[in-house]
């Protein structure tokens, strides 16, 4: 049972914060909710920040979580623009940076992630910029709206899911967009060079141009503003702006400075947590981008064999904070939890909508299958393992996603033919 005059803080004011703060009162919670976010704004969520807030297609005010009103209504207590400097485990007390000291009973970090930077000369020029945070979104919509009118030219470091949704967005603006990656195609790391490709003819198609193998070394400049970009083959790239899209980095340090478990940044980094999400503090419990867990979804697969001992896994999506934030309140609040969310990811560019879901590291897969067709850009994607599912990425084609997942966590070897067959129902394959 949980007392009501407990306090529950939440360091985190993302959307595994926020949704975390609502289950805990349509839980029945009566103790004091605390939300400390270091952001002036109200919680709310990342994917619009590179996609329909930066085109323009959504308002401002549609990317937060609840109304400002609705925290008052369901008695939260809100610190906005304060960010957590010090966790005093033994005390069990949060200090933010105005020095105000909160007692906690029990305590979720949900401290997100933070943009990696890049370390090289020119970082400091007025037209590097980075994309994590409101502020950031409001700044490159200006950028990119003015070098739309202005022709300018963009680049962006990293073909990765920002790299290419902003490239996209640039290109709705008008802008001009050069991307530098360091792999063979984009988004190699994830979807391998089979569909790498796919997204490198798309962006081609609208215009944009990518160099590939390589990196930046250097941006150069004069009076502070951007002229060109450098790579370490000695080309030379014009710019007006430079975009580092180069990953995101698991905001740790409250915790690693508390002695709390964390995992190395070689395996992905984060707050090492349980199944139910909670971290190796029994009174302290991690969700969203920083949590590093477990999911009990991987056992059995190859995948599994393909990853260490003990491994645990980190999910920078949306899917994560929108579903961990609620399963660490309900842990918090002492009920049973097993954390076991297949990972779901979604994507718009252009006229291409996907949704991906599953894990499939390099070397875990054998084969990829396709249903449908690319060139149409209407298919859905299979990459297997001696014949069994560990992701599936759908492109243009809907309604599939609960099936896919029920097909990766069945992991029972499936027909190939039958399943790059349209024809047949993915709903007949399931064991």
């Amino acid at each position: 049972m949980v007392d009501a005059h407990q306090t529950f803080v939440i360091v985190g004011g993302g959307l595994a914060g926020a949704k975390a703060a609502e289950t805990l009162r349509a839980e029945g919670f009566t103790g004091r909710v605390i939300l400390i976010c270091d952001e002036r704004d109200h919680p709310y969520e990342r994917p619009p920040l590179s996609k329909g807030y930066l085109t323009g297609s959504q308002e401002r005010d549609s990317v937060f979580v609840h109304e400002p009103a609705w925290y008052a209504q369901a008695d939260i207590e809100l610190h906005l623009g304060q960010p957590a400097v010090r966790l005093d485990r033994a005390a069990k007390a949060v200090t933010l940076g105005d020095g105000t000291r909160i007692h906690y009973d029990r305590l979720l970090l949900a401290t997100g992630a933070e943009p990696r930077r890049l370390d090289i000369p020119g970082t400091d020029l007025a037209g590097v910029h980075h994309l994590r945070r409101l502020a950031h979104a409001e700044r490159l919509k200006g950028v990119l709206a003015a070098l739309g009118r202005d022709n300018g030219q963009l680049v962006i470091a990293g073909a990765g899911w920002i790299g290419l949704e902003v490239a996209a967005a640039a290109r709705g603006y008008g802008a001009e967009v050069t991307i530098v990656e360091p792999e063979p195609t984009p988004l190699h790391p994830v979807l391998g060079p089979e569909l790498g490709t796919l997204f490198a003819d798309l962006h081609g198609e609208h215009g944009v141009r990518f160099h590939f193998g390589a990196r930046l070394t250097e941006i150069t400049g004069q009076d502070g503003m951007v002229l060109a970009a450098l790579t370490d083959d000695g080309e030379e790239h014009p710019a007006h702006s430079v975009l580092a899209a180069i990953g995101a980095a698991p905001r740790i340090a409250l915790a690693e400075a508390a002695g709390l478990e964390v995992v190395d940044r070689a395996a992905g980094g984060g707050i090492a947590v349980d199944t139910s999400l909670r971290t190796s503090d029994p009174d302290i419990f991690a969700a969203g981008d920083v949590a590093s867990a477990p999911l009990a979804f991987l056992e059995g697969t190859p995948v599994r064999g393909a990853l260490p001992p003990g491994a645990r896994l980190r999910v920078e999506h949306w899917a994560n904070a929108l579903n961990g934030g609620p399963a660490a309140a309900r842990a918090m609040l002492g009920q049973d939890i097993a954390y076991d969310r297949v990972p779901y990811f979604f994507s718009d560019q252009y006229d291409v909508g996907l949704e991906y879901s599953g894990y499939a590291p390099p070397g875990s897969y054998d084969q990829v299958l396709i249903r449908g067709d690319v060139g149409k850009r209407q298919f859905i994607a299979f990459w297997l393992n001696d014949g069994r599912l560990l992701a599936g990425m759908n492109v243009n084609v809907w309604d599939v996603t609960g099936t896919i997942q029920e097909l990766i966590r069945g992991g029972t070897r499936l027909d190939p033919a039958a399943l790059a067959d349209p024809a047949v129902p993915l709903a007949s394959l399931m064991p």
